[in-house]
Parts: structure tokens; sequence; C-alpha cells
């Protein structure tokens, strides 16, 4: 009898899992509670206006048409049951021979879950979505407002975290202040807008060289983006962020510090590290458990005595290597571990900035945008998502201008 391989995830790890089994003897089920692949790292740019939703998704079962072996179902994995070999869903319960656990991360809000109401992050379309109407919303509110200092208070953007995203949202937050609407108003005046990015580290962009680490702080300063390092949250209300004993007061808050795996790993009923990660073999198998394999974000590896970090680049790897293992099992050979190849590390800063940090090519600046950018239009599934995004960052580099400024769903004053 044929084995059943089932995916769970059609992230970067279950897409690329799935991709490598296309010749394998086995049948594939992919799960994913959407019914599209989402390109993560530019998330951002839909929640900054700058990107439609359908530029960087594209439906999970296109992707795979061409690949006989596998089928696609629209359903939300609820627990793993690995006596049984069933992967229990909001539908029924779907039978497994090897399992491949992609689920992908959550927010983590470091003991503080009261927070994530005021500070939401960013991992969904939906998460953008609602993010690109708080902060349109945001300057609505401020041109209707008489109060100079409630006005201050709606025109004061918070982001919490250091790292590629939040460096990114602070820097694409700046050009919608200073460039985007600064003719859009008559009652106030978009650029005078206060971005603040709060970093509890030491540095911005920990994991980039020291050199592309402080181009970087140089490039948001130069957007007028107000940085603090060694700024660690101790409070997020409604009104304010607290830092130690300064509180900023602020009506948008965004968050980009920190992320859980999916509490998907705790029904496995094996040990998790503290962002509730399963601690995998060197293969990526799942300790105790032969038939099971994690990859991406689900999965805690140190390699050379550091921790792999939670990036694309990692998460396709390893969901690669898991298939390719698996295939192995199937065929009676032994399994080789895994060993993660570092492709670099890439961050823009708004408009014609970015840090790039590859091999022996550190650079920043233009040059160093322009790689970033056909980097990632190289990375997109689809020739329409390419050309849409290469157009639409074309006309916002001539124009200054982004077009997706849309408010869209829910009430309009969610407050009120």
């Amino acid at each position: 009898m044929t084995p059943q391989v089932v995916i769970i995830g059609a992230g970067f790890g279950g897409l690329d899992a799935a991709r490598a089994l296309a010749h394998a003897p086995v049948r594939v089920t992919v799960l994913d509670r959407h019914n599209y692949h989402l390109f993560q790292p530019l998330l951002y740019q839909v929640a900054t206006a700058a990107l439609s939703p359908g530029d960087i998704a594209s439906p999970i079962r296109w992707i795979l048409r061409h690949q006989e072996n596998v089928e696609v179902l629209l359903a939300e994995a609820r627990a793993i049951d690995p006596v049984a070999r069933l992967v229990m869903t909001d539908r029924e319960p779907v039978a497994y021979d090897y399992l491949i656990m992609a689920a992908g991360a959550t927010h983590a809000y470091f003991g503080h879950a009261d927070w994530e109401q005021f500070a939401p992050g960013l991992k969904t379309l939906d998460d953008a979505l609602d993010m690109r109407r708080r902060v349109l919303l945001a300057f609505e509110a401020a041109e209707r407002e008489t109060d100079p200092e409630a006005q201050q208070r709606l025109l004061t953007f918070v982001i919490v975290g250091g790292g590629p995203t939040g460096v990114e949202l602070a820097g694409a937050l700046a050009e919608i202040a200073r460039q985007s609407l600064r003719d859009d108003f008559r009652r106030i005046q978009p650029e005078s807008a206060r971005i603040v990015l709060l970093e509890s580290g030491p540095n911005l962009l920990a994991s980039f060289p020291e050199s592309l680490r402080n181009a970087a702080r140089a490039s948001l300063e130069r957007l007028g983006v107000e940085v603090r390092t060694g700024a660690a949250v101790t409070g997020i209300d409604r009104e304010a962020v607290t830092v130690g004993a300064t509180r900023i007061v602020a009506r948008t808050v965004i968050w980009a510090a920190g992320v859980a795996a999916s509490p998907l790993a705790s029904s496995l009923g094996v040990p998790l590290d503290r962002a509730g990660r399963v601690a995998a073999e060197p293969t990526l198998r799942v300790p105790g458990h032969p038939d099971i394999f994690v990859a991406g974000d689900i999965c805690s590896m140190q390699q050379d005595g550091k921790p792999l970090p939670g990036v694309a680049q990692v998460a396709k790897q390893q969901g690669a290597h898991a298939a390719r293992n698996i295939a192995r099992a199937v065929a009676g050979q032994p399994l080789e571990p895994f060993r993660y190849v570092n492709y670099g590390n890439v961050a823009t800063i708004g408009r014609g900035s970015a840090v790039v940090d590859i091999g022996p090519v550190r650079a920043s600046g233009w040059l160093a945008w322009v790689f970033w950018l056909f980097l990632h239009i190289f990375w997109l599934i689809g020739f329409r998502n390419r050309i849409a995004v290469l157009g639409e960052w074309a006309w916002a580099y001539i124009t200054f201008q982004r077009r997706i400024r849309l408010i869209t769903g829910g009430k309009l004053w969610p407050s009120e």
C-alpha cells in the first residue's frame, strides 16, 4: 500500500516539503486553514498600503496543480494523535503514515497576553489588513480632532521590536507620513507624525554585522524615526506604551517583538522550548516519534552552537530535507542529518535603502535596495504576482505614492 504523507501547513516549509515529494512513491495530503500560500516577507507592504493581498498570495491548489500525488484539504489542524496516527482537524480526522509539521508560528507577548488587544502583530493577511486599517484611520481621526494633544496622540505610532519586521514597518510608516499622505489632508500635517521604534536589546537587526546595523539605524533616523535601543516594554494599554519609568502616549502600537510556535506542538507530549518549539533530532524527526518530522518555526535546532533563526530560508530547507528523509525511510535507506546553508540576510529601510549581508557581500543604501527588490520578485510565486508587485513598486518609486490606501472592513470608528 502506498504510504500516506500528511503535511500540516502550506507556508515555506510545507510547500517545499510537498514539492520535494513530487517523484516519491507516496501519496501527499497538504492541510492548511487557508486556501493560499502567503509570501510573508512582504506582508508588511500590505499592512502599509504598498501592495494588495493578492499580490503576495497564491492559491495552494494552483501552485501544486501539476503534482499528481498531492491533494490539498482546507482544514485547521487542532491536535495530533501519534498513537492512532491521526491529525485531528476542525473537520474529519486525517490518517498518516508519515507526518511533517510545518504549522508556523503565532505572536508571543512574553507572558502578557493582555497586550495583544492594544498591540496587534503581523502574521496573516487578516493581520495586515487590520493593521492597514488602524494606521489609515489614525490619520483620519486626527484630521477631525480639534484638541492638539489628542491629535498628537493619534499621530504617534510605536513599533515594538527592532528585528527585520520592525525595521521595515518603521521605514514604511515614515514614508506614508512624510511622502504618500503629505498632500492629502487639510487640517493636519501627516509629516509631523511621530514614529517610535523600540528594541529591548542593544542593537537593531541583531543578526546583521555591526556596520549594517549602524547603517540601518542611520537610514531610519534620516526618515525621522525615533529609534530607542535598550528599551524593554513593561506595559501597553489603550493610551500608551510604558518603557521603564517612561510612558509614550500613542493610540497605534504595532507588535514585532517575538513569535511562539503553533500550539499544535503541545499535543505531541514531547518536551518543548520556551517558544513552544519541538527540539528535533538532527534528522528533523520528533524524539520518540520516528514517523513525525518538524520544519520551520515549530522546529528548534542548533547548528555550530547557535540556534537556527526563524526565517524563510530555514523553513524551506528544513521542509525539503524532512521530505527527502521520508523518501529515504520509505526506501529503507538511512536518514541524513540536516545542515542549514545560510544564504544571507536582507532588510529594507524605506524607499531606496536596504541592508544586505550575503557571504562576503555587505552593502547598504540604494544598490542594496535594488538587490532586495529583485530578490523578493524572484522568490514570489506566479508570473502575475511578479509583474503586479514590480509595477506597484515602480509606481511608488516614481510618484512617492502608495495606491492601496483603502480602509475596509469593520466599524468605521471601532472605539466609538
